[in-house]
């Protein structure tokens, strides 16, 4: 092998295209590499972020769910106890209501009880007056007889 002009001209142009590809070939080349595997790194570590952002909204959300079912729950409850209070209430209102009624029904027996007595006690001391009368009829004293009929009337 001989080395003449050509095989050093090639040399010198391949050591030129060598440093003209060191010099501003292979840089950008090897910016747009680095730049791609960091961009493929953050989408990687956005994705684990993601993920781990996922599962904590998925644990935030049955954490509201549940305590969302405690207050549904809670409310649930107080409904019924209210509803329970709402209908001892309205028992004892009825029970109340009832006992009133009674006491006013016995009020009007009671009333229409002693308007009969008394009837009672008209019919009988005109009775009385008129059995008197008869007998005052027979006898002449008037004023004996009117005592004798006011304490009759006032005995019945």
């Amino acid at each position: 092998m001989q080395i003449n002009a050509t095989f050093l001209g090639q040399g010198i142009a391949f050591a030129i295209l060598i440093w003209f590809s060191w010099k501003f070939i292979w840089p950008p080349l090897m910016r747009a590499i680095e730049e791609r595997q960091q961009k493929i790194a953050e989408g990687l570590a956005a994705a684990d972020n993601s993920q781990k952002a996922l599962a904590q909204a998925q644990e935030k959300v049955n954490d509201e769910l549940k305590a969302a079912r405690a207050k549904a729950n809670e409310i649930i409850e107080q409904a019924h106890q209210r509803a329970n209070q709402i209908i001892d209430a309205a028992k004892a209102e009825a029970i109340a209501e009832g006992a009133r009624q009674k006491a006013l029904v016995d009020s009007e027996i009671e009333a229409s009880a002693n308007r009969a007595r008394e009837d009672l006690r008209r019919q009988v001391s005109l009775l009385a007056v008129s059995g008197a009368e008869k007998l005052l009829r027979r006898e002449i004293d008037p004023a004996a007889h009117k005592a004798l009929l006011d304490e009759l009337a006032a005995e019945i």
